[in-house]
């Protein structure tokens, strides 16, 4: 056969026992296949016969080599899971250690095995304590984590005497002193082997889906089938058995998506009344079983939404504020500006012997610093997900240079002893002193405060000691002589401790020139919350409690019964003459018309009877020139309180400063004023009960020194995916206020223009401020402030004159518009209009108003809501006057103002016709516009937003519902939004909100925001007429 002759190749014709045919041969044409020779065991080319079919052959030997194969990928993953499980499991163990050996140099070192950590524990940890107690140490700490929170108060001192026009130019989401807060996350069993697994999976980042994973189509069946069992439990469970909350399962982080929503749908439905009618009340329809399932405790004057979840923020506070904790060492500090809170209080003595500790674990760490490089060196790890070296290279025998370099780092490393041996020099910050720890100062105010032992055998020797140094009471001292009185240099005094009285004096910036902090001057405030309660007649009742509450305190303080009664008539007679003077709060809505610019001197000749600058020169301890700049907003006021005064007894004028100024001072001495206390806030606001002293001292606490104990909430409990999600949804609603603008007939082009770039210029600060978590700058903020473990009453004038001269040294200085003016572990939400600036403390990024795993719905009604009224608040009555820059002045043209005055008659008369049942008064619709402006213009830039969202999400907004609830996304909207302000009030409460409050009841935000929404009555289906979708709707934006 030729070699160039053609071959057919093919599988070889097997035929036992014959020859090649003749006629094959013949043709020259043989039948070849590519076979394995019998005899030699070689692949060749065979005429048919003697050699095995390789298609046979292929399968008997691949088939093993495939198993192999297989199971050598396999036991790859199981040794990866093996290294991740052993990663977390020793990450738990020596997190902690690891965190203050490493947390400077090594930071890129991650446990991988147990030689390796072996290495670290046996070459660079000190004995500090055995494996078992470091195990029970975790266990103590979770244990602490498992307590729930509460959102208490913002940082603000004696609100009571700093109601002012202008002090803080800003309008809030909630009331002043209503605080909404979130829940704690729930625990599991209190096993330590379980809570430390948890902690080791807290530790590490998420790897795997919220949701279960099943080994079988059989078992994701069951559990499909049992879900849906428990959620027609949901439907068929009445609400008569569901008395128990339900919102602090909002908070049990262990619980995957579909559990968080199920919980939100059992509270959901929890709190409606489904026989009411959404379109004849749908406040009664959202909240209708609240009252039943929440009755108001003896201690409150109210209880909502916001007061349940405040409560379970006490307990997170008094557990923060109780655990001692050592600040960090200065060497740690220096190197981590992250504030530690887990480490334990010592005193001066183990203070020392810690940062002893420190030094010798500095020295240890640097003699075997030859060590660590050689774990650096085998520890290598790729940038591509591949899988990692292993750490510890098998044993092998070391070559000439590398033993001469052992030789060499010895004997390096004993010389380096002799130089260890000697102190090295410390270097750090004057505020990172141990002295300067804000978060040990906040500690200590709160223990002062609730040791009530030291407190009665103290009694009133600090109170009286402090009237002395003031000049004396004279209701108290028979002695007093007016001779020696000047009520200027008294209201100066006062003033240095946080209290206006008479004349409300403070530095902030101006309004017409928001970048400049200016002196600024207003009318009074009151003992009462407002002007009404001394002028009406139907209020005398109040008055008479307000009398009584005087003269009763003058009693405990040592003044004899006939003088504190003929005492507390004068200067009630006296207050009564005072109120007639200020100006009402519907003469005091057009800031331009108040405000007055001028120089001392001119003031000085308006007002001569004042001595302003011996005032400010007391206040400011400096010399003061008549050409200083000042604003003021009642120049008629102050005209006439000084021909008030004129015509009045110096002794009452003095009894009178004195009083304001006492009736704060008792709240921080011991409990023996409490009764007379409790029967004044009973007649006014028809609390039954005196709450708890720790109660007291955490709200005294977290308001006088809010960002210290901030710092600690942050650092334990604030998510940064909430600061996320918050600033991706105020873009979008900043987006569905620009969409909205666009279709406003009422504006003219140019003001439109402005607009936009005012919504544009927003500043935007969410969660908390940077510098709480920076030890050395959080404790500058307090450096000033001496806060002694024994002496509350101290404590507190101590803060009270350091919050004053903060204030007062601002004169001068350029504003700062990126400071925060509100602490972070507060539930509420503002707009400052001279700084044009949205702010949400961390509190308000939490359920009911967002949550991670709630529908979209959920979180567009709840925060979206917010975010679109604070955004909204930049263009009501009063935020519109202020540009872009946070200047006032006219920016609107003519046609657009009347545009918006009209519309806005329209929200004041909506409001005024509505009447509270409960005691018979109707809101001020005039007071209150600017609220419920932005409440409405909220609600629907929010919808809007949520719309967007839907229509572009198509596929999620599918799934935007909650189980149990047969109700669609858009209306899920609108539930969340209405089940915010369930809650219930006292008859003397809410009497007393109607007087004082810019914000309309929770009830009528609701039903009064509803009833404008053309959007909500499409989404319920309300029929044209209806009490909720009436024939005329009003709206401004």
């Amino acid at each position: 056969m030729s070699r160039h002759s053609p071959l057919k190749l093919s599988l070889p014709q097997v035929q036992h026992g014959v020859a090649p045919s003749a006629a094959a041969a013949h043709s020259r044409r043989v039948t070849l296949g590519l076979g394995v020779n019998q005899q030699t065991g070689r692949v060749q080319w065979c005429p048919g016969l003697t050699c095995c079919k390789l298609l046979l052959l292929l399968p008997v030997v691949m088939l093993p080599l495939t198993l192999v194969l297989l199971l050598l990928l396999r036991l790859d993953g199981m040794l990866q899971a093996l290294q991740l499980s052993e990663q977390r499991h020793q990450s738990t163990v020596n997190a902690e250690s690891m965190a203050e050996l490493m947390s400077g140099d090594y930071d890129t070192l991650v446990p991988e095995s147990d030689a390796y950590n072996a290495l670290i524990n046996e070459e660079f940890q000190l004995p500090m304590q055995s494996k078992q107690g470091q195990l029970a140490d975790l266990a103590a700490q979770r244990a602490r984590r498992c307590l729930p929170y509460r959102y208490a108060n913002g940082e603000t001192l004696d609100l009571e005497e700093r109601s002012i026009l202008m002090k803080d130019a800003r309008t809030s989401f909630l009331p002043h002193g209503s605080s909404v807060v979130a829940l704690p996350r729930e625990c599991l069993e209190d096993e330590t082997a379980t809570e430390l697994e948890d902690i080791a999976k807290k530790a590490l980042p998420k790897h795997f889906p919220d949701s279960l994973q099943y080994w079988s189509v059989r078992e994701r069946r069951e559990a499909e089938q049992q879900q849906q069992q428990q959620q027609q439990e949901v439907l068929e469970q009445p609400a008569s058995t569901l008395a128990e909350p339900a919102l602090p399962s909002f908070w049990n982080e262990q619980g995957t998506r579909n559990d968080i929503r199920l919980a939100q749908a059992k509270t959901m439905q929890r709190y409606m009344n489904p026989q009411m009618d959404p379109c004849v009340d749908f406040y009664k329809y959202a909240c209708g079983n609240w009252e039943k399932l929440h009755p108001i405790p003896k201690d409150k004057a109210g209880f909502d939404t916001f007061e349940m979840l405040r409560e379970s923020l006490d307990l997170v506070l008094r557990n923060l504020l109780e655990k001692n904790t050592q600040p960090p060492s200065a060497e740690t500090r220096g190197h981590n500006t992250l504030f530690t809170l887990n480490e334990q209080q010592q005193e001066p003595e183990a203070e020392q012997a810690a940062e002893l500790m420190a030094e010798q674990l500095r020295r240890h760490i640097v003699r075997r610093r030859h060590l660590l490089n050689r774990v650096l060196v085998r520890y290598k790890r790729f940038s591509d997900n591949t899988k990692r070296k292993r750490l510890i290279e098998p044993a092998r025998e070391k070559s000439q240079e590398e033993q001469a370099a052992v030789i060499a780092t010895n004997t390096k490393e004993k010389e380096n002893d002799k130089v260890a041996k000697e102190p090295l020099p410390v270097t750090t910050s004057e505020f990172l002193k141990p002295k300067h720890n804000a978060q040990v100062k906040a500690k200590n105010l709160y223990k002062s405060c609730v040791n009530s032992e030291l407190l009665a055998h103290r009694g009133l020797e600090p109170l009286q000691t402090l009237i002395r140094q003031l000049g004396g009471w004279p209701v108290l001292d028979p002695d007093w002589r007016s001779t020696h009185f000047n009520w200027q240099q008294l209201a100066a005094t006062l003033r240095r401790y946080n209290n206006d009285i008479l004349i409300v004096q403070w530095v902030g910036a101006d309004i017409k020139n928001s970048e400049e902090n200016i002196i600024q001057f207003d009318q009074t405030g009151l003992g009462l919350p407002t002007r009404e309660y001394f002028l009406q007649q139907n209020n005398a009742k109040y008055l008479h409690a307000y009398q009584r509450y005087m003269s009763e305190v003058m009693q405990k303080l040592g003044a004899s019964k006939p003088d504190a009664l003929r005492t507390a008539t004068e200067l009630i007679a006296f207050e009564t003459r005072l109120a007639a003077i200020t100006a009402p709060a519907e003469q005091r809505l057009n800031v331009t018309k108040l405000y007055k610019r001028m120089t001392l001197q001119q003031l000085k000749a308006t007002v001569p009877q004042i001595g302003w600058t011996a005032y400010l020169s007391t206040l400011q301890g400096r010399n003061v020139n008549d050409t200083e700049q000042v604003v003021i907003y009642a120049v008629d006021y102050m005209k006439q309180l000084v021909a008030l005064l004129a015509v009045t007894e110096p002794r009452t004028v003095a009894n009178y400063m004195m009083w304001r100024f006492v009736r704060h001072r008792i709240n921080n001495l011991d409990d023996r004023f409490d009764d007379i206390k409790q029967n004044f806030y009973h007649a006014l606001f028809g609390r039954e009960e005196s709450p708890q002293r720790w109660k007291v001292c955490i709200a005294q606490v977290n308001t006088n020194m809010g960002m210290a104990v901030g710092s600690m909430f942050v650092s334990r409990y604030f998510d940064d995916n909430s600061k996320r999600d918050t600033l991706r949804m105020t873009h979008e609603l900043q987006q569905a206020f620009r969409d909205i603008l666009k279709t406003t007939d009422w504006l003219d082009q140019s003001t439109k223009q402005l607009a936009e770039e005012k919504v544009n210029a927003m500043s935007l600060k969410i969660g908390y401020p940077d510098f709480i978590l920076n030890a050395e700058e959080l404790n500058e903020k307090y450096a000033g402030i001496d806060i002694h473990p024994d002496k509350y009453f101290e404590n507190t004038l101590n803060v009270l004159l350091h919050t004053a001269k903060q204030e007062q040294s601002k004169l001068h200085e350029r504003v700062n518009k990126t400071n925060w003016q509100t602490a972070p572990a507060i539930v509420n939400a503002y707009y400052s209009r001279n700084k044009n600036q949205i702010m949400f403390p961390a509190g308000i990024l939490q359920p009911p108003f967002y949550h991670r795993h709630f529908p979209k719905s959920l979180n567009f009604g709840g925060i979206g809501v917010v975010i679109g009224h604070e955004l909204t608040h930049g263009f009501d009555d009063k935020g519109r006057l202020f540009d872009s820059n946070g200047n006032i002045h006219k920016w609107w043209t003519d046609a657009s103002i009347h545009g918006f005055d009209e519309r806005a008659r329209c929200i004041i008369s909506q409001y005024g016709n509505y009447t509270v049942e409960e005691v018979g008064i109707s809101l001020n619709g005039e007071s209150t516009q600017g609220e419920n402006i932005a409440d409405n213009g909220g609600l629907r830039q929010a919808f809007h937003a949520y719309k967007r969202w839907a229509h572009d999400n198509p596929h999620e907004a599918l799934e935007d519902t909650l189980p149990g609830l047969n109700m669609t996304g858009a209306q899920l909207f609108f539930l969340n939004f209405g089940q915010v302000w369930c809650g219930a009030m006292r008859p003397e409460a809410i009497r007393n909100k109607l007087n004082t409050a810019i914000h309309s009841p929770g009830r009528y935000r609701v039903i009064g925001t509803l009833s404008n929404s053309y959007d909500f009555a499409r989404e319920f289906n309300c029929a044209a007429g209806t009490p909720m979708n009436p024939q005329k709707k009003c709206s401004v934006w």
